[in-house]
């Protein structure tokens, strides 16, 4: 599928694009993260038919449910494809120094090249996680990179470097 991206300054991105039953649909994504879903009118495509206003959350929510099983297929994928590429997911225990702490202080990409692609919760999965996100005791990190950097991370997580 073809998605259009525009940016908007000082609002966000624009993504659009068309169904294969033909149907024109746009997200707007705004920079606080607020998300506009729009269907567009068939006989004109300038015009909208209705606008869905979704809160952070909601298209937070929304897009675990869209997005989470994808993660897992483009993972295997990358197994497939990248020789020495693994994944794990790493448990944030509560002796781990950066239990309640932004995931950026980890500096784990920094210190190991390694991505931390998803955190896992028992409420769900965020996909892409900002250095914002705070890590809770009981998380598990999805971790991809090669085995050493992927232990390295594991060792940052547990205190051990």
């Amino acid at each position: 599928m073809d998605v259009e991206r525009t940016e908007l300054p000082g609002i966000g991105v624009r993504f659009e694009f068309e169904t294969k039953r033909h149907v024109r649909l746009g997200i707007v994504a705004h920079r606080e993260g607020r998300r506009d879903f729009i269907i567009y009118d068939p006989d004109d495509p300038d015009s909208m038919l209705d606008c869905i206003v979704f809160s952070a959350d909601e298209s937070a929510a929304i897009g675990e449910l869209l997005g989470g099983a994808r993660i897992v297929e483009k993972l295997n994928r990358l197994h497939h494809e990248i020789d020495n590429l693994v994944s794990r997911q790493l448990k944030i225990d509560a002796t781990s120094p950066y239990a309640e702490r932004p995931l950026g202080d980890t500096r784990a990409r920094t210190r190991t090249g390694a991505s931390i692609v998803a955190i896992v919760r028992a409420d769900g999965v965020d996909t892409g996680p900002p250095p914002s996100a705070t890590l809770h005791v009981g998380d598990r990190l999805v971790t991809i990179g090669t085995q050493e950097a992927v232990d390295a991370v594991d060792r940052i997580l547990r205190g051990l470097e």
